[in-house]
């Protein structure tokens, strides 16, 4: 039991020496409570942690799904700038022989030049290039399917007990590898997996999978979940900083449609987000969203163009129509924190390719006037 001192004089010093204490337990508690600054830089000749660069969860992700090149210029980061840009996702793959294989090969080298942006040597100079711009770095690792029983990573399920834990003992493998490369280099978050649709009902080894990655990889983590039902089957939300949904969600069933048409098409998956967010209390990121530059952008928007029936002009007024609708329903939503447009190609020039400009690029064209403003915001 406590013993005050009974003396008046020394009553009012015990009780100033109290509040002192008190005043300086709030101001602590007070600085604990603040938020890494996601813009912090480390110092010179320190080497970047994914902890340095912890990304405010109640800050917005202004993203592009950067595409891998065979190098990369500073010059190549101008147009991102110029745009709000202020994260970029940096796509490994993984190969695995089909659906139902259960191992899973990485090809950390570049291979070949035209793959060296997706090597480890690759990813980690593009972060750092990036990071002097004040563009962070979401990793985000794919696997790629050759072979039977599919091409897409949806179509991956294994056909014996035997096989998933093998092929979980794969997976686990492929991505702490990316995740410690993430913390060893800055890299301020990490998506631990990308339309897996068929694997996330083994939720205990989904969790074992976050509870690896979390001992070695200390910035936020999300999963890139399908728009068709996917990202409402996961059930390992409340382990992750981000619900990330690849938001390809089909909003018309013409072509050309008009923005009114878009925005009401917009209110049923967006009641479904909703409702996984409020079921979870997490915010939500699109890890990808985009639209093709062709009249039937919003009918099936995860479709990529027949390059063998090319139109001969792009139609970049149905391109912006679907950005308006995306920004102008999701950015003002409280618990919205960003989206990774599909996809950005660095140096691709106004007079680049046709089927550059056909694709799901905003790059020189009015989607990505629309991007910047909102991102500008």
């Amino acid at each position: 039991m406590a013993v005050f001192p009974s003396s008046p004089r020394w009553s009012w010093l015990w009780l100033g020496l109290v509040a002192a204490a008190l005043l300086a337990a709030l101001g602590l508690a007070r600085r604990s409570a603040q938020p890494a600054d996601p813009v912090s830089q480390p110092s010179p000749g320190r080497p970047a942690t994914a902890a340095s660069g912890l990304a405010r969860l109640e800050a917005r992700l202004k993203g592009v799904n950067w595409v891998g090149a065979d190098s990369l210029a500073s010059q190549d980061l101008e147009p991102l700038v110029r745009a709000h840009v202020n994260w970029i996702a940096q796509t490994p793959f993984g190969w695995q022989a089909g659906a139902a294989s259960p191992e899973i090969r990485m090809h950390t080298g570049a291979g070949s030049r035209n793959y060296w942006g997706e090597s480890d040597r690759g990813l980690v100079r593009t972060a750092q290039q990036a990071r002097q711009r004040g563009i962070h770095t979401l990793l985000k690792p794919h696997l790629w399917l050759r072979g039977p029983g599919g091409t897409w990573p949806g179509d991956i399920s294994m056909t014996s007990d035997a096989d998933w834990q093998q092929w979980f003992a794969a997976y686990t493998t492929f991505i702490v590898h990316y995740a410690e490369l993430a913390e060893a280099n800055g890299m301020e978050a990490l998506c631990i997996g990308t339309e897996l649709e068929k694997t996330v009902g083994h939720e205990a080894e989904w969790r074992a999978l976050i509870g690896r990655v979390r001992r070695v990889y200390h910035g936020p983590l999300t999963y890139a979940a399908n728009w068709s039902g996917e990202f409402e089957q996961v059930k390992f939300w409340d382990a992750l900083d981000y619900i990330g949904v690849q938001a390809y969600f089909p909003l018309s069933t013409t072509e050309r449609p008009a923005k009114a048409a878009l925005l009401k098409a917009w209110r049923e998956p967006l009641a479904r987000i909703t409702a996984v967010q409020k079921r979870y209390g997490k915010p939500v990121l699109f890890t990808e969203a985009g639209y093709k530059t062709t009249p039937d952008a919003a009918i099936q928007p995860w479709v990529w163009p027949d390059r063998n029936a090319l139109p001969a002009t792009p139609d970049e007024t149905t391109q912006r129509v679907c950005y308006e609708a995306m920004f102008e329903t999701f950015w003002p939503q409280p618990w919205f924190r960003g989206i990774f447009i599909w996809k950005w190609y660095p140096g691709l020039q106004p007079d680049g390719p046709l089927r550059r400009h056909l694709d799901f690029t905003p790059q020189h064209k009015p989607a990505e006037q629309v991007m910047a403003q909102w991102y500008g915001k």
